[in-house]
């Protein structure tokens, strides 16, 4: 297992609130060296929101950390809202983030969902993009989707956690006979009672953290703020944003070579237990995008507190320093 581990706590330099528009404002920070290489953050989720240990994972002598929270979760407001919060939504927000910061071009590191906001954030504006950092590729594509919210996808390996996700919808949301509970969630999460939506938001959250890590056991007990943002979102956003959901989001899928990522250094890591994105979308993506880099780790899942994962996306952005000078 690699070396390398988390750099020590550090604190931004400068912060704010980005008006956005439709009503949203952005948090975001910068941290690490001014006249470093620029790379953002892109969070998982949807609505996941970033955290003081995503900051851990970059040289601060090397690079220019910009770390936002995308739309309604984390530290942006308004918390948990749904409303104009598509993925092409948060694109235009990284460009008017990246122009407010007077930055030419930059690298995405992105975790999960963040590898999605990262493929189609390339998808349109390839020329500001410096490389890529993968962690858990995510690419929201109806296989992927199945896997995490129909029956017999990840409930073929977590049972009890998958009886316990669709039983807490109760009598009320019907699930379907192909055993989707994606809808069904969506429909409860939006519902006007607070404590239906609590307890959606808690069932959500648990399912998927329980899926995450091959070593440490997630909180067994959500945030309930970061639960309500996190579920809420996700479900709609999978529901309901035409880019997603479908065969070959971004090109993925019918094996030709991915144009827009065409010059663009990449590196992928991925766990090759992961149970929340199974290996096969990187593999996938690594075929299609030439000239990248695929580091399986064979002892990790998805969540990036697993050790061997953890010092792999580390030393994945130190080499990513140097390709992107």
């Amino acid at each position: 297992m690699p070396k390398t581990k988390l750099y020590p706590a550090i604190e931004p330099h400068l912060q704010g609130l980005l008006d956005v528009g439709q009503g949203h404002q952005v948090y975001w920070e910068e941290c690490g060296n001014p006249e470093g290489v620029p790379v953002v953050f892109l969070h998982g989720g949807p609505g996941g929101g970033c955290s003081n240990y995503s900051r851990r994972f970059f040289n601060p002598a090397v690079y220019r950390v910009v770390l936002f929270d995308q739309r309604g979760c984390g530290r942006s407001v308004p918390h948990a809202c749904t409303q104009d919060n598509f993925i092409h939504h948060l694109v235009g927000d990284m460009e008017l983030l990246r122009n407010t910061l007077s930055i030419d071009r930059w690298v995405l590191c992105g975790g999960s969902w963040g590898c999605t906001l990262a493929l189609a954030y390339a998808q349109q504006h390839a020329d500001r993009v410096r490389g890529i950092v993968m962690r858990g590729v995510f690419a929201a594509r109806t296989s992927e989707m199945n896997w995490l919210y129909h029956a017999g996808g990840a409930s073929q390996v977590f049972a009890k956690e998958w009886a316990q996700f669709a039983s807490a919808l109760g009598d009320g949301h019907v699930t379907g006979k192909d055993g989707n509970v994606l809808n069904a969630y969506n429909r409860m999460l939006q519902s006007d009672d607070p404590e239906q939506q609590a307890q959606a938001a808690a069932a959500w959250c648990t399912w998927e953290d329980s899926l995450c890590s091959v070593h440490t056991p997630l909180p067994s007990q959500p945030d309930p703020l970061r639960a309500l943002a996190m579920a809420r979102i996700s479900a709609h956003m999978f529901v309901h944003d035409p880019a997603l959901n479908q065969a070959q989001c971004w090109g993925l899928g019918d094996g030709k070579p991915l144009s827009y990522l065409a010059g663009v250094a990449g590196i992928i890591v991925q766990g090759q237990f992961d149970m929340v994105t199974p290996a096969v979308t990187a593999w996938q993506l690594h075929q299609v995008w030439l000239g990248s880099q695929l580091r399986m780790v064979h002892t990790a899942g998805h969540s990036s507190s697993d050790p061997a994962l953890q010092a792999a996306l580390v030393e994945a952005l130190n080499d990513m320093a140097s390709l992107a000078r």
